[in-house]
């Protein structure tokens, strides 16, 4: 039975808001690879290390991860059209920054401007696929934005590798094409959500689960704001604080995801960040096929993640999530040997490329089915601050390793982190798995 025997009752509504958040995330994952196709390129022009190119890659991981709340916040809040609209132009804008920056320096501050709007993706994405997808299509839903997401990873490699083939361009016009196509987006995709998606499905839901000694302080705060606003407004921060911080201390199966999240992230950074620089330093290999190795992992990536949507609607998510970390860990233990033919290499990272994206959508599976409706966005961005820490530490992390150690070490590093996240994935699912039975059996009750 094919995937597409399994759509033929979405209705027209939910498929023109897939396609938009799907679009929205190509854009995004454009930005989030500008530099591991040109880290050579930037090394020489700029005069520094791969340790220093590291550095900025991490700072954008590192600013991601630190607005991830605040946009949960505001998606769960607020509209949720504001967060996509805000995060797309913000994020566009400091491509812009990095195509014209003369230093190095302020190289650096578009990769960090960068990362802070690229934070507000997840927390509005995954609440408005949820708000506009039945649940028996969520997984597939989560899929298909996963697939147009990896395409976006696909497309920098081929636009650098064709834009600095022409007499007179450089990295720059290609990293500025990849700006305007996202500006051109931005502009498209609010102009749709204003006028052909029905707000409901990008408004916060209602929360009813306040307690009394919420109530209690919504009171009291009135109370004082007949006294004292200004008192009165601290009053109300501290108690809103409160509340964000018992809400994610309160849910442990949110915080074991995000720990997935984070040891995953560490390694899928690793491989994508100094893929290219493994097959052209480790393999032999030049910098236009390397390039297009990298494109090819994210098209390969791409299919699998439907296919991954697929299996997460068909059957529970954990044997899916681990079978596909044990099989990433096999073949990055291959290439990091150093003794494949390089051929051989660029087949076991084609592999690796479509397998990690198999495990995403069952993974954004299990948090829907362990989240409530009215925590999505918070949800989504405590397991992105998750992502975004280990794409902040990999690139400085593992960019030392191979200066100080070589690339055979730091892939068999890799390939260890790997094997932890398999760890990880069964305790999560040992101690948390029979809550998103529950939810799910819930669900299908309905």
């Amino acid at each position: 039975m094919t995937l597409s025997s399994h759509l033929p009752d979405v209705r027209r509504d939910t498929a023109v808001v897939v396609g938009l958040v799907g679009g929205a995330e190509f854009v995004n994952h454009t930005y989030l690879v500008l530099f591991p196709p040109i880290l050579g390129i930037l090394a020489a022009e700029f005069d520094v290390s791969l340790y220093m190119l590291g550095i900025a890659m991490g700072v954008q991981g590192f600013t991601n991860t630190a607005f991830q709340l605040p946009w949960g916040y505001l998606s769960d809040n607020y509209d949720r059209r504001l967060t996509l609209g805000l995060s797309l132009g913000l994020a566009t804008g400091s491509v812009f920054l990095i195509a014209v920056a003369p230093t190095f320096e302020l190289l650096l501050a578009g990769q960090a401007l960068l990362g802070v709007g690229i934070a507000g993706h997840h927390p509005a994405h995954f609440p408005i696929l949820a708000a506009a997808t039945p649940e028996h299509h969520r997984a597939r839903a989560f899929s298909v934005r996963a697939f147009l997401g990896n395409l976006g990873f696909a497309a920098p490699p081929v636009v650098v590798t064709a834009i600095i083939a022409f007499p007179g361009l450089t990295w720059r016009h290609a990293v500025g094409l990849i700006g305007a196509v996202g500006a051109v987006y931005a502009l498209l995709v609010m102009v749709a959500f204003y006028r052909y998606v029905d707000p409901a499905v990008t408004a916060p839901e209602s929360d009813d689960g306040d307690t009394d000694e919420d109530v209690t302080a919504h009171s009291n705060t009135d109370a004082d704001a007949d006294s004292d606003e200004s008192a009165s407004a601290l009053a109300s921060l501290l108690g809103g604080v409160r509340r964000e911080i018992r809400a994610i201390t309160g849910s442990p199966a949110i915080l074991a995801l995000a720990v997935l999240a984070l040891v995953v992230s560490t390694a899928s950074w690793g491989i994508t960040s100094y893929a290219v620089v493994l097959l052209q330093d480790g393999y032999g290999l030049g910098l236009d096929t390397a390039n297009l190795t990298l494109s090819a992992m994210f098209a390969v990536g791409a299919v699998m993640v439907l296919v991954g949507g697929d299996l997460a609607d068909r059957f529970a998510p954990g044997p899916v999530i681990v079978g596909a970390y044990v099989t990433v860990f096999v073949f990055v233990a291959a290439v990091a040997t150093m003794t494949l033919p390089p051929l051989a290499a660029v087949a076991c990272l084609l592999v690796v490329g479509g397998v990690r994206s198999l495990a995403g959508p069952p993974r954004s599976k299990l948090a829907d089915l362990l989240s409530a409706r009215a925590d999505l966005g918070r949800n989504f961005a405590i397991i992105t601050v998750g992502i975004m820490t280990g794409s902040s530490v990999a690139p400085p992390l593992f960019g030392a390793l191979i200066e100080g150690r070589g690339l055979g070490v730091t892939f068999s590093a890799i390939a260890a982190i790997v094997v932890l996240a398999v760890f990880v994935t069964l305790f999560v699912l040992h101690r948390h798995g029979e809550e998103s039975e529950a939810a799910a059996g819930a669900v299908e009750a309905e």
